[in-house]
């Protein structure tokens, strides 16, 4: 029996289109295999390696000194009575008055501000108890105590304030200090900067120099600013005449800007 030729053909056709798509599904396969490590192998932590760059770090600083500009004035008024109520009354009728002397000489109400204020009981150690003799606390009385602040930049009004503040009643000058109003630190901060620059750029160029290195860039750069503690303040003995003012002596403040530079470098 002889095979009819057109059913060989169509067999042949079948068996061709048969491999044709297993080597598409293979191939598939192949494929998707090959993506898949390569994008675990994308996923996988990258090596790195220590940066080749050669740096120093430099710290240069610029300093002046200068007049301030703000003067703070803190002082109080304490006052004691048998209750506690009297206390606090007896305190502040005593520094509104503080307050009206204070405002009476050119002082504005947003330059006075309050520091803080208590009131607790005080008590006598001093008195025996009559059946043992041991000393024992004995309530007297109530002491209040209010204590403000004045920041002004009317620097000569700082002798006056005190002796209108004492005038009127108040019993405690704190402490006094001169300073500089944030205007005017910042202004002198910035024209600093530029030389702090230079001094860090000029102590590294002859740290360079034996080295055979040189300055070929910046990496990064840091900024600190900071001002010296003002000095003392030193005034004369508090008085209540109002036709010479107590002496108040200041100095100048320091104001010094640093800067840390990291600079690249190479071979001179």
């Amino acid at each position: 029996m002889r095979s009819d030729p057109i059913i060989m053909t169509i067999n042949n056709k079948i068996k061709l289109a048969t491999l044709v798509a297993i080597f598409i599904v293979s191939t598939s396969v192949f494929v998707s295999l090959e993506t898949s490590q390569k994008e675990a192998y994308g996923q996988q932590v990258p090596v790195l390696y220590p940066s080749r760059e050669r740096t120093i770090l430099a710290t240069g600083s610029a300093t002046t000194s200068v007049l301030p500009d703000l003067v703070t004035i803190q002082f109080g008024v304490d006052t004691e009575a048998k209750t506690a109520q009297d206390a606090i009354a007896n305190n502040s009728q005593t520094m509104n008055s503080v307050v009206s002397a204070v405002q009476n000489l050119g002082v504005t109400k947003e330059e006075i501000s309050t520091a803080g204020f208590s009131i607790y009981p005080v008590y006598n150690d001093t008195v025996p108890d009559p059946m043992t003799g041991i000393h024992k606390s004995v309530l007297t009385g109530y002491r209040a105590s209010n204590t403000l602040y004045v920041k002004t930049t009317k620097l000569s009004l700082a002798g006056g304030i005190i002796d209108a503040a004492v005038g009127a009643g108040a019993n405690r000058v704190d402490n006094i200090s001169f300073s500089l109003t944030p205007e005017k630190q910042q202004s002198i901060q910035d024209d600093l900067l530029s030389k702090a620059v230079l001094n860090a750029k000029s102590r590294a160029e002859k740290a360079l120099g034996p080295l055979g290195q040189k300055i070929i860039g910046v990496k990064m750069a840091s900024l600190s600013e900071f001002n010296e503690p003002p000095p003392p303040v030193y005034y004369g003995a508090m008085e209540s005449s109002i036709s010479k003012s107590t002496p108040i002596f200041t100095s100048n403040q320091d104001v010094t800007t640093t800067v840390s530079v990291t600079f690249l470098i190479g071979d001179q």
